[in-house]
């Protein structure tokens, strides 16, 4: 499978389970306590051992302050910090340097116009998430299950990294691919039974859709 793919917002073994099995390249744990999907430190440390050789872990934060991450880092020992909140590309850049880990900045995108809030992050993070932008009001800034119209990619520079995001799920995973690029899918909602609680079936779904396409030349 050449395209990485990330199950985010796990919570339970199960679940964990399931996107290892299916071949998930990331695993990622929310630290949000708006979010169904926030899990604690302890918690997420003791599920994310599975993954050591197998898959990378991602801590996801949104404006989180230095100490926070202190804990998250220290405790979990992620492999990858995913930055969903408004950090500007000096917080990015002086977090990468602190942690001596990659980073992942998630954009929010609705419009074409959304497009130029990359280019300030260029050469300052590892790789782009992008995601729908969440509707008027709402208090989660990505997981809410929503997709943008990926054909606004289509003017996207080709050497932009970036993992696709929102509203991503097994029957609309190849649309999307034939539409656009990425390096990489994340997917949360699209694998839940209810907001918060995956559906290790609908994980497995997932994989076989993507595996379904990938024999096909399509991944």
């Amino acid at each position: 499978m050449t395209l990485d793919i990330k199950i985010c917002g796990l919570k339970t073994e199960e679940a964990v389970a399931a996107a290892l099995e299916g071949g998930a390249s990331h695993i990622g744990f929310i630290f949000f306590e708006k979010s169904p999907r926030h899990v604690s430190v302890a918690e997420a440390a003791r599920l994310r051992g599975a993954a050591r050789g197998r898959a990378l872990a991602v801590a996801v934060t949104v404006d989180a302050d230095d100490a926070s991450l202190d804990t998250i880092v220290a405790a979990m020992q992620p492999d990858v910090l995913q930055l969903h909140g408004r950090e500007t590309p000096d917080r990015v850049a002086e977090l990468r340097t602190r942690y001596g880990l990659p980073v992942m900045k998630a954009i929010s995108i609705r419009d074409a116009e959304d497009l130029a809030a990359i280019a300030p992050y260029r050469g300052v993070t590892d790789r782009f998430l992008l995601d729908a932008k969440p509707p008027a009001g709402a208090e989660l800034p990505g997981g809410n299950g929503i997709a943008f119209d990926w054909a606004i990619l289509a003017s996207l520079d080709a050497d932009v990294d970036y993992m696709l995001s929102g509203g991503i799920n097994a029957g609309n995973i190849g649309a999307a691919l034939q539409m656009v690029k990425p390096s990489g899918v994340d997917v949360s909602s699209g694998v839940e039974r209810a907001p918060g609680e995956k559906d290790p079936e609908k994980i497995r779904a997932f994989f076989r859709a993507v595996r379904a396409l990938d024999s096909r030349g399509a991944a």
